[in-house]
């Protein structure tokens, strides 16, 4: 990996780490602190901000370890559909470039209409009545 990209990723890292960190804090502040009049939180509080941020810490890591544990059968997975889908897109393409019919030389790839007569050098118009010249 360059080293541009390493930083990109660190940088997003984190960005995650930092708003999962933030969510959880306003979370928490929300559901357990109740009286701004004073400057420290009671035993109450800080009791329930423990157990709040306790439980969230304990279920974002549980989540990472399943993250973990799932990661590598999914990319299994994109890069076997993926290469499926590659090789049914080459299999296609063979298909049609076989089944093309060949122009005959000369020929210009262009079929003359019997009804309409072919176009003279100057362009379809030329000849025509009320084309300018």
């Amino acid at each position: 990996m360059e080293p541009g990209a390493e930083h990109q990723q660190q940088l997003r890292s984190l960005r995650d780490f930092l708003l999962v960190y933030n969510r959880m804090t306003e979370l928490c502040f929300r559901h357990c602190v109740s009286n701004l009049n004073y400057r420290l939180l009671t035993g109450r509080e800080e009791t329930c901000l423990d157990s709040c941020a306790g439980k969230l810490v304990h279920s974002n890591h549980r989540l990472m370890n399943a993250y973990v544990a799932l990661m590598p059968s999914i990319m299994q997975r994109r890069v076997s559909d993926y290469e499926a889908g590659a090789a049914q897109a080459s299999q296609n393409s063979a298909q049609v470039a076989s089944a093309a019919p060949t122009a005959l030389p000369g020929a210009g790839g262009h079929e003359a209409s019997p009804d309409l007569p072919a176009p003279g050098p100057g362009g379809p118009l030329q000849g025509a009545p009320g084309a300018a010249t």
